[in-house]
């Protein structure tokens, strides 16, 4: 009898035992209030991952620094719409044109166009994508080519410039330019410079230097050492994404804008990604007038954003402009069309 309630003891205790493990495992396995509202935050690498996180994807659409995308041009980065014009309408003193086309030449549509010059009669083209980036000089009524010149395929040509008897030429994220010669396009010697390299033109003085931002640099041309620089803006707000620069005086026919400054040397700049071209007072960086430049040729469905619009030069011998854009079948010479004075 002894025995048998001894094992009767022995029993009901594994029993209590086991069911206080029970219990004890079911409570931990619940979350607290304050653990469930914790967990999103909890792990730092989930919060700070931008694939999880749709809002730290979105782009500023007009960031100061660039954000390009370029076919072939390593890791993807943000754009904006190309269907985004910059900027809103602008208020008084501020001009704006469309255009007239006077005559078309031919483009070669595999011609990423970075950079537009013309002189005595030829065009002078460099073109971009890494493995794919030239210098080209063509009889601009023939459309004959006359020199051709790759880079190699390590470099993404941007912007070029003649200068005296020089071309000089920019690339993208190299941090490096090329100087040649204009006539044979020897190479002459290479020069560096931070951050990127976009457009490129000059005031017979000083080269000027594009890079994405709203920000022109000035260069002197012997050294290619940064001298100064110009923050351009409209209304008071700045014009980012400025690409392909052209320096232009006097002004092309068709502007009749009564401005003192207008009358004055412009540099005429393509805003990526847009069918815009501002045109910029060099004394102060203010915005003096917008060329709406939509319309003359729409790429197809599969290039959007891609063929955009880049590339200006001025005709002397016309007062016209010459404009086009990457991988564009045509170059098109255009006189100015004054538009009616926007209300504020």
């Amino acid at each position: 009898m002894r025995s048998l309630r001894a094992s009767y003891l022995i029993l009901g205790m594994a029993v209590l035992f086991a069911l206080g493990t029970v219990v004890f495992l079911a409570v931990r396995m619940v979350p607290t209030s304050e653990e469930s509202e914790a967990t999103p935050a909890s792990n730092p690498r989930k919060a700070e991952d931008p694939q999880r996180d749709p809002a730290r994807l979105e782009v500023p659409r007009y960031a100061q620094q660039s954000a390009r995308t370029e076919p072939n041009a390593g890791p993807s980065q943000p754009v904006p719409s190309p269907s985004s014009h910059y900027p809103a309408p602008s208020q008084a003193n501020i001009d704006h044109y469309r255009y007239k086309v006077i005559k078309t030449y031919p483009h070669d549509r595999r011609c990423f166009t970075q950079g537009l010059a013309y002189e005595d009669g030829f065009i002078y083209e460099g073109t971009g994508l890494y493995g794919q980036s030239a210098l080209y000089k063509r009889d601009l009524q023939k459309g004959t080519i006359v020199k051709t010149l790759r880079l190699p395929d390590q470099y993404f040509g941007e912007g070029i410039t003649l200068f005296g008897d020089k071309l000089i030429r920019l690339t993208w994220q190299s941090n490096i330019g090329f100087v040649y010669t204009k006539d044979s396009f020897t190479p002459l010697r290479e020069f560096n410079y931070p951050g990127e390299g976009w457009g490129l033109t000059h005031d017979d003085r000083h080269l000027i230097l594009s890079d994405g931002t709203d920000t022109l640099r000035i260069l002197d041309p012997n050294t290619y050492a940064e001298i100064g620089r110009i923050e351009v803006h409209d209304q008071g707000r700045p014009v980012p994404h400025l690409n392909e620069l052209a320096y232009v005086t006097p002004p092309p026919s068709g502007v009749v804008d009564p401005q003192p400054a207008a009358a004055g040397p412009q540099i005429y700049a393509n805003v990526w990604p847009t069918d815009q071209i501002a045109i910029i007072d060099p004394k102060t960086g203010r915005v003096t007038a917008w060329i709406d430049m939509s319309g003359l040729w729409t790429p197809p469905a599969e290039e959007q954003g891609e063929s955009v619009l880049n590339g200006i030069a001025y005709l002397p011998e016309t007062r016209h402009l010459l404009v086009t854009g990457k991988r564009w079948p045509r170059m098109y010479e255009i006189e100015l069309v004054a538009q009616p004075a926007r209300q504020p």
